[in-house]
């Protein structure tokens, strides 16, 4: 289940601010799950619990932006019973830093912890990609 907020394109005139919405969207059905309408991009953080509240996410895996990536969503997802994936940026340097530094050390090969890793290779668009993914779920 994929949260993220959205501004409407053609919502806002010259007297209104545009509608901005935080949605669930559900990769396996297809289908917005559920909304909630915010003042405006700042307020997420606010609108993302009230959303999460509203709907059943026992088993889901949640994805949210960086916007999102605060410690109290992430207990409520837990607590609630579902996964995460949580994008990390500048909003969180501790938290990226610790990151940066559980990679160096999984790259390195030093690292005591279990983690999966996956890549994967592509020739596109006249160009070769290369896409690796390594996950783990211990977060401590």
């Amino acid at each position: 289940m994929a949260i993220d907020g959205k501004c409407l394109r053609g919502s806002h005139d010259g007297a209104r601010s545009p509608i901005h919405l935080v949605s669930a969207w559900s990769s396996t059905v297809a289908l917005t799950l559920g909304q909630v309408r915010t003042a405006d991009k700042s307020n997420e953080i606010t609108a993302i619990p009230e959303l999460l509240q509203a709907l059943d996410i026992r088993g889901s895996t949640i994805t949210i932006d960086a916007m999102g990536c605060q410690h109290d969503i992430a207990e409520q997802i837990v607590r609630r019973g579902a996964d995460y994936v949580l994008n990390v940026k500048g909003n969180q340097p501790n938290l990226a830093e610790a990151i940066q530094t559980w990679f160096d050390a999984a790259d390195a090969g030093t690292l005591e912890r279990p983690f999966w890793q996956h890549s994967q290779t592509d020739k596109n668009h006249g160009r070769i990609e290369t896409r690796r993914c390594v996950a783990t779920n211990d977060v401590a």
